[in-house]
Order: C-alpha cells, then structure tokens, then sequence
C-alpha cells in the first residue's frame, strides 16, 4: 500500500510542479503557449514511453467510440485555463479551485450513476468543500 500512496504522492508534486511552470510560462508569453508546449512535450514523453514499453496503440483503439477522445479537447482547455487563472488568482487558490471542482464533478456523476449516493453524506462533503474555500477567501 505504502507504495500505491508514495506513487500518488509523487505524482501530486509533478502535477504542481507542471502547474507552475505553465502558469511561469504562460506570464511571459500566453496561456494558449503554455498549453501548446506542455501538450507538445507529454506527448513527446509520452510517445517514447509508449515505444520504448510498448503499447503504443493498445488493441481495440479504433473500435472505441468518438467521446472516449473528448479528453483531448477538454485538457487543452483545461491546462490553457489554469495557466490563466495563475497568473491572476495564484497557485494555491487555483489549486483549491480545480480539486473542489473534481469533488464537486465527482458527486454530479454520482448522482448519474446506476447507484447514486446517500445524501446526506454527499451534501455533507459539498458543505465542507464549499466551507473550506469560504474559509480560504477570508481576510486575516
């Protein structure tokens, strides 16, 4: 287990690290830049992976249907977006504002699931997303 939650933990401080470096990058020239260069060079990464282990093109690809490729699009948006809202917002509240999205996201498909959740413990969980940004935004 402790292996599952080093690996999650690292991959936590390369997905703040690549925020930082996009919202950096996105200062000095632009988001849509910054989401140019950090898409070109996973992809670059991710293609020699791919060649190097193997699997590449992973049996079945071309028979799945067109919205399992939508991610593409939405990551596009997604990192161009974070990088703007970095330079504007900061790198902690952005931070805040995509993880309570996700929480938020994941309860709204949930509730499109074939067995939603019980809730009282979802409305809790959004309560305490949405109090812990209110507690964020207050003045000192």
């Amino acid at each position: 287990m402790i292996v599952w939650i080093a690996m999650a933990f690292v991959g936590g401080v390369f997905v703040s690290l690549s925020r930082q470096i996009n919202g950096r990058l996105s200062l000095s020239t632009s988001p849509l830049t910054a989401s140019f260069w950090n898409h070109f060079v996973g992809l670059a990464v991710l293609t020699l992976l791919g060649l190097f282990i193997g699997g590449l093109f992973p049996e079945g690809a071309t028979e799945a249907p067109w919205y399992a490729f939508i991610g593409g699009p939405i990551g596009v948006v997604f990192i161009a977006s974070g990088s703007w809202l970095i330079a504007r917002i900061g790198a902690v509240n952005t931070a805040l504002l995509v993880i309570s999205g996700q929480m938020v996201s994941g309860v709204a498909l949930d509730f499109l699931s074939d067995q939603p959740p019980k809730i009282w413990a979802t409305a809790l969980g959004v309560l305490l997303i949405l109090a812990g940004m209110v507690l964020t935004q207050r003045r000192r």
